[in-house]
């Protein structure tokens, strides 16, 4: 280069840690398998529901099934076009709490996050418990072991998504493949058939215990709608996406709304077609896999793959639930824990803290489906009628182009949802609705006494604030030592770079003891004061204490080191450092004294 040319130093470029690339965020199928599967396996049990309400009426009530499929789908696509809206305007995620904090005000946004942690919390523990009773149904020997698998199947849903969200969405991947392929396989070679191939169960009386109405008819609708709960979480889940993330989590919800209805009508369709009714021992999905099938190797195939992807379901709450509890700690309606996020792109704590509620969940139950379903899908209506509100809101305020178009859209799914959550509460309530109806406003009364706490706090320190300017003070810096060596040579070391003022402080409970120890120190003459301190009664942590307090009074700063001894194997700690640990508690609760610890590292052992 010539004398005038600039130079320009290049630096190294640094490796990217896990979880800095877009390689640990989902593309659009990743997103799929990852956020989708409770939504996609709800086909298991949600024509099912809608059968098993009709059948109240008897069998000639069986025919609208397929109209109240086709009711359920409509719905599917409104909310599916809506949450593509709140994708578009909410790229942070959030869902329903998102909308309902900006467009509905703090009380519906607390009911709005309320319902959605239970509602994904019971969708971990519906999913495995529904998991384990399908398995059990085909190995009947394990029908006495339901709470061990559910819990097992926990623990490993948990490692694989604390090991990272697109870890979790590749191993899922395959077993959604095989799902929708067999779900697809019952309904297109159903349809083939002039009647089924074979039949399983057995045969139940039908009691007539209701007339065809409009109740009735309600309570089928608002069953079935079942089907619809997981399709919020891809709005609360995209920041997993890789960028463009509002378009890849568009396209992810347009994906699953299109397979979910498919599903939903097809099977509608073949349950009208062969006039299906409950059978004793088998599901609905049962049924139409064995008349689509058989009863061979391939009924047993569908089978499994449908238990599989009714575990692996529990994934979408990990998927969605920890960014959710990452956006209340950001406004301080969760301990700020639950923000934290390890190397990879995963909220390592609210991870945990979903797999404890779901483990104690199914522990209350005894891992029993029945017991759950009556809690179920509550919290979730809740959340999409907040979210379509919010939506007509927004479009009110914003009044651009079709807005009228797009908030009666939005207009409609919210009636239609509220109508729903009504019907199911008031249906289910006796069955267990009840515990619900309680949960969600203590939680929101949680949320909001952690809010004021924070708020309170931040007064006090005058967050946001600018104080007074920092001013100088003459330091003193104690160092308790109980032996000349090493350890304390390092000590005295570290503590003399922090301070103009040092004093070692030991603590004996015999002169003669004491007397030695000080010979030693004169002799040694490391150029520190040293403090001796008498213990008739043995206590080495108190004397130390009662010393702090007395130094403490005055306008120096007081700070205590603390040495800790960390050996080269972590299950030697358990033998070092009780005493610094306790007197460093003891210091915290009564002193306002700085504490240091200085780790020194053992290489042999």
């Amino acid at each position: 280069m010539g004398s005038g040319a600039a130079s320009k130093k290049v630096l190294p470029r640094v490796p990217l840690r896990p979880g800095e690339g877009s390689k640990d965020h989902l593309t659009s199928f990743e997103g799929l398998a990852a956020l989708s599967l409770d939504a996609l396996s709800s086909v298991a049990y949600g024509p099912e529901a809608i059968v098993l309400v009709l059948a109240a009426a008897g069998t000639s009530a069986l025919g609208l099934t397929l109209p109240v499929t086709l009711a359920i789908a409509a719905l599917l696509a409104v909310l599916v076009v809506s949450y593509c809206q709140v994708i578009a305007v909410h790229p942070g995620g959030g869902g329903a709490y998102a909308v309902g904090k900006k467009d509905l005000g703090a009380t519906v946004s607390l009911l709005a996050a309320a319902s959605l942690v239970v509602d994904y919390v019971l969708t971990v523990a519906v999913s495995l418990a529904a998991g384990a009773a399908s398995l059990a149904s085909a190995f009947p020997s394990l029908d006495h072991h339901l709470l061990a698998i559910c819990l097992t199947g926990l623990v490993l849903i948990t490692a694989v998504n604390l090991w990272g969200i697109a870890e979790s969405a590749r191993v899922l991947m395959a077993p959604m493949v095989v799902f929708l392929a067999a779900i697809f396989g019952v309904i297109i070679v159903g349809l083939m058939r002039s009647h089924p191939a074979a039949v399983v169960g057995t045969a139940e009386p039908v009691r007539i215990s209701e007339a065809v109405g409009v109740i009735l008819i309600l309570k089928a609708f608002s069953a079935g709608c079942s089907a619809l709960t997981g399709i919020e979480a891809i709005a609360n889940g995209v920041p997993t996406f890789r960028p463009p993330r509002a378009r890849r989590a568009q396209r992810t919800e347009l994906m699953l709304g299109a397979l979910l209805g498919a599903m939903l009508i097809g099977l509608s369709v073949l349950i009208r077609r062969e006039h299906l009714a409950p059978r004793g021992g088998v599901t609905v999905l049962a049924q139409l896999t064995a008349g689509s099938f058989g009863t061979g190797w391939a009924y047993y195939a569908a089978n499994i793959a449908v238990t599989l992807v009714l575990a692996l379901a529990a994934n979408t709450s990990f998927g969605g639930l920890p960014v959710l509890m990452s956006l209340l700690s950001d406004d301080d309606r969760l301990p700020h824990l639950l923000g934290l996020r390890a190397e990879r792109p995963v909220h390592r704590y609210g991870v945990i803290t979903l797999a404890v509620l779901a483990g104690v969940l199914l522990i209350a139950v005894d891992a029993t489906t029945a017991r759950l379903i009556p809690l179920y899908a509550i919290g979730v209506f809740i959340g999409f009628t907040i979210s379509q509100t919010g939506m007509v809101r927004h479009w009110h305020g914003q009044r651009s182009r079709h807005w009228r178009l797009r908030a009666a859209l939005n207009g409609t799914g919210a009636v239609l949802t509220a109508i729903a959550a009504a019907v199911f509460i008031a249906s289910k309530f006796t069955s267990g609705a009840w515990l619900v109806v309680l949960v969600i406003p203590a939680l929101m009364l949680l949320f909001a006494r952690i809010q004021s706490y924070y708020q309170a706090v931040g007064l006090e320190l005058e967050i946001g604030q600018l104080p007074h300017r920092p001013r100088p003070a003459n330091s003193l810096v104690i160092v308790p030592v109980s032996d000349i060596s090493k350890l304390t040579e390092h000590a005295l070391h570290a503590a003399l770079s922090l301070g103009n003022d040092v004093i070692a402080v030991s603590v004996h409970p015999d002169a003669a003891e004491c007397a030695a120890f000080r010979a030693d120190w004169d002799r040694w003459n490391p150029g520190v004061r040293l403090e001796t301190l008498d213990s008739p009664h043995r206590s080495l942590v108190h004397p130390i204490v009662d010393y702090v307090r007395q130094a403490q009074q005055g306008s120096r700063q007081v700070a205590v080191l603390i040495t800790e001894i960390h050996p080269r194997r972590w299950r030697y700690r358990i033998l070092q450092n009780q005493r610094g640990l306790l007197l460093a508690t003891v210091l915290r609760a009564s002193t306002d004294v700085v504490i240091c610890t200085i780790p020194y590292r053992i290489t042999t052992r």
